[in-house]
């Protein structure tokens, strides 16, 4: 219970000494509704109890999947109840990203990217945080309020990064990446197949080229035999 009045408490905007993310609560991130499902539900109580930016890795390694709140009663996913304990810790941005480079743990990369999406502020640095990670190929079990779902870490992290609503959950605005580019706070985006690209590119120039030499040399034959013809 007294876990339940310090989310409560957290909320409570006459007490709220902490820090702000957009110059709000962090917790005001999460709907109304999500966050009281949150704040009554089973694993916020007894599995979120005084969870540290430490501790709270030992709970996300612990992750086999993703979503937002399943059910007809909506309950909220462990997924969610985490990353609602880590807005109200508000970890740095160091630790973060510490969560989010520990390659053996999947579930664990896809909670610091959420968290990411949802509470870094500037633009351009949600783009170069998230995008190196849209080559991890890796399964994903998502969980959905009709049942279950497939997806992948690279199709998660292009969600967050084009989406406005994931995981029950509505994320703050970005801009889109050209604008971005456009403005000149991002560098345009070189892709994982860049190498492999330029080197078709390189192939389809050398069939061309060989293609035009023969055409060219069928001609100059087709001249010489018409000249010898009229001879």
């Amino acid at each position: 219970m007294a876990h339940q009045a310090d989310a409560k408490r957290a909320l409570d905007e006459r007490g709220y000494t902490g820090r702000l993310i957009r110059g709000d609560n962090p917790l005001k991130l999460f709907e109304k509704a999500v966050r009281d499902r949150i704040i009554d539900s089973y694993y916020w109580k007894e599995q979120c109890f005084g969870l540290n930016a430490a501790t709270i890795l030992d709970r996300a390694t612990e992750l086999t999947f993703i979503g937002g709140t399943y059910g007809v009663a909506q309950k909220p996913t462990p997924f969610l109840c985490l990353a609602f304990k880590l807005l109200q810790i508000v970890p740095d941005k160091e630790i973060i990203l510490f969560y989010l480079e520990q390659e053996e743990f999947k579930y664990l990369r896809a909670l610091a990217a959420f968290y990411i999406r949802l509470a870094w502020e500037k633009d351009e640095e949600v783009y170069t945080t998230l995008e190196p990670y849209l080559s991890d190929a890796r399964k994903l079990k998502r969980r959905t309020r009709e049942g279950w779902a497939l997806t992948h870490v690279d199709e998660f992290i292009d969600d967050l990064l084009i989406k406005g609503r994931l995981c029950a959950t509505t994320l703050p605005k970005i801009n889109p990446r050209l604008f971005l580019e456009d403005e000149d706070r991002l560098e345009p985006r070189e892709s994982a197949l860049g190498e492999e690209l330029e080197e078709l590119d390189r192939d389809d120039e050398a069939d061309e080229s060989e293609v035009e030499m023969v055409t060219n040399g069928h001609a100059d034959g087709n001249g010489e035999d018409a000249a010898m013809d009229g001879d």
